[in-house]
């Protein structure tokens, strides 16, 4: 059984219980600021910086970290958005993290970053100010993420459709995600190669698709190399849970975005 199995197993525990305490319709989002659109009028790089206490490659992270302080640096720094790991098991990460940071960040995009197996879930990250959901190619079946991109999108959240592979990549496209993001770590081994981003996104031929690179950014290089590849953000955890100075390693990877010519 691979980490991914066994974190979708213990979702769908947390699934039934999730249906046990909520018997009412969620309300809609409250509005923020548009993750899509940030993306397609940017002209530098755009970063969605990620709080991640933990996680099940790379073990401890930042287990002292304050969520709020560190989505306000974010902010001031620059961010695009705001990833908030909600999985508790895996990544030592809460609903509570996520709706404190709503609160404290009551205008960028707010992604809740767990991984959604049923609509109840999404509801549940409304509830805690999410304005953005992530959706895993490789934990679902086809018609489970059609349904599950459809319901977000009722509720006028932005989707990040996560992918890993060609295969995964036709898939996001046939549902018509305008928001790809790609993984260079694969989720069942864990191995991270950044060629994964160039590989994939040479089948993203629609500009009006944003792409977004995740894992394995470390280095302005790494940055350089997936907007070469057609990347117009990046999302990044670990680095920025780790510097000392996030204006400075926020500053390094906010590069200047050209024409991607894929």
């Amino acid at each position: 059984m691979t980490i991914l199995d066994r974190i979708i197993a213990q979702k769908e525990i947390e699934v039934n219980e999730l249906k046990a305490i909520y018997g009412f319709k969620q309300q809609k989002p409250v509005k923020r600021k548009s993750l899509y659109e940030s993306l397609q009028q940017s002209d530098t790089m755009s970063v969605i910086a990620e709080v991640k206490r933990a996680s099940p490659s790379k073990g401890d992270i930042n287990q002292k970290v304050d969520p709020v302080a560190q989505a306000k640096q974010y902010e001031i720094a620059g961010a695009t958005a705001i990833s908030v790991l909600t999985d508790r098991q895996f990544f030592n990460g809460s609903m509570a993290d996520l709706s404190a940071v709503a609160s404290a960040v009551p205008e960028l995009p707010l992604l809740c970053k767990d991984f959604m197996i049923d609509r109840i879930q999404i509801d549940t990250a409304v509830d805690h100010g999410a304005s953005i959901i992530l959706l895993i190619a490789a934990a679902l079946e086809e018609e489970q993420l059609r349904d599950l991109y459809d319901y977000a999108k009722s509720l006028e959240l932005d989707v990040l459709f996560e992918v890993h592979n060609e295969k995964e990549a036709e898939t996001a496209l046939r549902i018509g995600a305008d928001i790809i993001g790609i993984n260079n770590r694969d989720l069942k081994t864990f191995n991270v190669d950044l060629a994964v981003t160039e590989r994939v996104s040479a089948l993203i031929k629609d500009e009006n698709i944003a792409v977004v690179s995740e894992s394995g950014i470390r280095t302005r290089e790494d940055v350089v190399f997936a907007e070469a590849a057609g990347a117009r953000a990046v999302l990044v955890g670990e680095t920025l849970m780790r510097t000392d100075d996030i204006t400075a390693t926020m500053n390094e990877i906010r590069i200047p975005l050209r024409k991607a010519v894929r």
